[in-house]
């Protein structure tokens, strides 16, 4: 077997279980040097040069100091992109993938009612707000993906860490993507022209649930983006309903992602706050993860 893969199979090993450890070095081989597991198995991995050996042994030691296996890479795979991530931003999840489906179909549903003809002028795109970006992988990805059905969209992007917003607006100018980004406090946010969309992942840990979290997330990941007081883990969603009210656009849509635990509490926010036809949505696991409501004027 190949040396390459052993050094990353026992680096990981520090903090993963056997499995998790050689996934994570096959990982490695092929985001990170473009070798397929098909040829670690069959022992024909390339001699890498110089330059890719010194690569490999920072990797391996950021794994074996327990950093994520996104942070050691620096990037991430997402709605089919890769993006660079830091310590200053999450690591995009795949359960996050179906909140960028869900917007898409809310997109097109508005689209479609501002233009039933299938005429999209340029002079009057959808608004779209991703609230609280991170790596602006949610932004990104919806402004591609409506570029690419010839939807004209204006995309802003908003988050309180401006080392964030740096690494968003890498992301947007590698993968080509139309974002504006914006250093905003969900908690605090300016007064401005409405928006169509309102899609936002924003926080929604209790602190107190720290001690159930793996140790490599707790000691890398960013607390800001992660942890909400014990007392109002519900704080980022009244905050959002409020912007609703302030920012949407009579028929609008809110839509984020929570904490499968308090899901239901969230809808109940929701359409206590006025939002109408204020619906849950599960997530690749089944789970409860996504509220959508609507504000009628």
């Amino acid at each position: 077997m190949s040396p390459y893969y052993q050094l990353l199979r026992r680096a990981a090993s520090a903090w993963h279980d056997a499995g998790e450890a050689r996934s994570i070095a096959l990982l490695v081989l092929d985001e990170g040097f473009g070798v397929a597991a098909v040829d670690v198995y069959a022992d024909k991995v390339r001699h890498f040069s110089e330059e890719e050996c010194h690569r490999l042994e920072n990797i391996a030691a950021a794994l074996e100091r327990g950093e994520p296996v996104q942070y050691a890479l620096g990037s991430a795979r997402f709605c089919g992109h890769c993006f660079a991530v830091t310590p200053a931003t999450l690591i995009p999840r795949p359960e996050t993938e179906g909140l960028v489906d869900l917007a898409l179909t809310a997109a097109r549903r508005l689209a479609f009612l501002r233009h039933p003809s299938d005429v999209r002028p340029s002079a009057a795109p959808l608004r779209l707000l991703d609230a609280g970006t991170g790596s602006g992988c949610i932004a990104v990805s919806l402004a591609l993906a409506l570029a690419a059905e010839g939807i004209a969209a204006d995309v802003e992007a908003w988050d309180i860490s401006e080392a964030a917003l740096d690494v968003a607006r890498g992301n947007a100018e590698v993968l080509g993507a139309a974002v504006r980004f914006v250093q905003v406090d969900i908690l605090a946010p300016p007064a401005g022209p409405a928006f169509d969309l309102i899609v936002s992942n924003p926080p929604y840990i209790c602190r107190h649930e720290r001690a159930e979290m793996a140790p490599h997330v707790t000691a890398h990941e960013p607390a800001l983006a992660l942890f909400v007081p014990d007392d109002d883990p519900q704080r980022f969603y009244r905050a959002l309903a409020a912007l609703a009210h302030q920012r949407l656009i009579s028929g609008g849509t809110l839509m984020v992602e929570t904490h499968s635990r308090y899901a239901a509490a969230t809808a109940a926010l929701f359409t206590a706050a006025g939002l109408h036809d204020v619906a849950l949505h599960t997530d690749l696991f089944a789970l409860p993860r996504f509220v959508c409501g609507h504000r009628v004027c």
